[in-house]
């Protein structure tokens, strides 16, 4: 596992990336608040550690990359709003390459420890918006 705090909001998303290329689903969890929500592409929610641990788990399954590109972020003291594109590319163990993309809306927060933690992860809200999430 990968010790690594995100200390600015921005680093969420770059850490997250590292996790995901680490196949650290411990890494990929401490990102994230202990009630936090991630919204699946169907639009469920999965809730705290163990609901995230098993909707996360998927990333870490097969070598996997991920791009990440923050197109806005709007910060208010201890909370920030993150647009991101994003593409993950997968090689399968059959030799293989997937990819998907989305266009997502995270919330982070600042702890009180300084660290910042998503809050809501929403992988797929822009693309759902635009009719192809």
């Amino acid at each position: 596992m990968i010790m690594r705090i995100a200390r600015t909001a921005e680093e969420c998303d770059r850490l997250f990336a590292e996790f995901v290329k680490a196949a650290d689903l411990d890494g990929l969890v401490s990102l994230y608040e202990s009630a936090a929500c991630l919204v699946h592409r169907d639009g469920t929610v999965a809730t705290g550690h163990d609901q995230l641990r098993n909707g996360l788990s998927r990333l870490t399954t097969e070598p996997t990359e991920m791009r990440m590109r923050i197109v806005q972020m709007i910060a208010c003291d201890t909370v920030a709003a993150i647009y991101n594109d994003w593409v993950v590319t997968r090689t399968r163990t059959d030799g293989s390459v997937t990819e998907w993309s989305g266009k997502a809306i995270e919330i982070v927060r600042r702890q009180q420890d300084g660290r910042w933690l998503f809050a809501i992860d929403d992988p797929f809200a822009r693309s759902r918006a635009d009719g192809g999430g």
